[in-house]
């Protein structure tokens, strides 16, 4: 794949129990994402994902996708799941701000700041909603991948 299409999480910043990652749809900044910590062990719902090529896709199953389909119903096609990672499932880029919010997730934030040693994300709902659109665009096209790197 080359990089004009690449779909990236680049984890730029660790906090004690949070980490602030940069979103990258075909070399663009789109957002900054929130999540876990980074950890050799995974401890469920307290480590983000490992680095590594996933797939995205579409979940319109998941318990979340009810609410996000009442929350967003104009764009709302499904949660968007990343797949294929060892020892995780059902791991969504979602809204949120905090990292007691992720449980392994990555949250969507248009802000972000450092208060106590930790990482947050503000302006959460509107990052969402302007990168699932883009997601789901790059889904349409084939464009399904998603490469997360540590800069940490």
């Amino acid at each position: 794949m080359n990089e004009k299409q690449r779909i990236n999480i680049i984890r730029v910043a660790q906090g004690k129990n949070s980490t602030l990652s940069h979103l990258y749809i075909g070399g663009l900044f789109c957002c900054y994402l929130l999540e876990d910590s980074i950890r050799k062990e995974k401890i469920q719902g307290l480590t983000c994902i490992p680095e590594g090529e996933y797939r995205l896709r579409l979940n319109p199953w998941a318990g979340m996708n009810a609410q996000y389909g009442v929350k967003y119903p104009k764009v709302h096609r499904g949660m968007l799941e990343i797949t294929g990672i060892p020892n995780f499932d059902l791991v969504f880029i979602h809204i949120g701000n905090y990292h007691t919010q992720t449980a392994g997730c990555p949250l969507t934030g248009s802000y972000w700041q450092r208060l106590d040693g930790d990482y947050q994300v503000l302006h959460s709902a509107a990052a969402y909603k302007y990168v699932y659109p883009l997601l789901v665009g790059e889904m349409e096209k084939g464009n399904n991948r998603i490469v997360v790197e540590n800069r940490v």
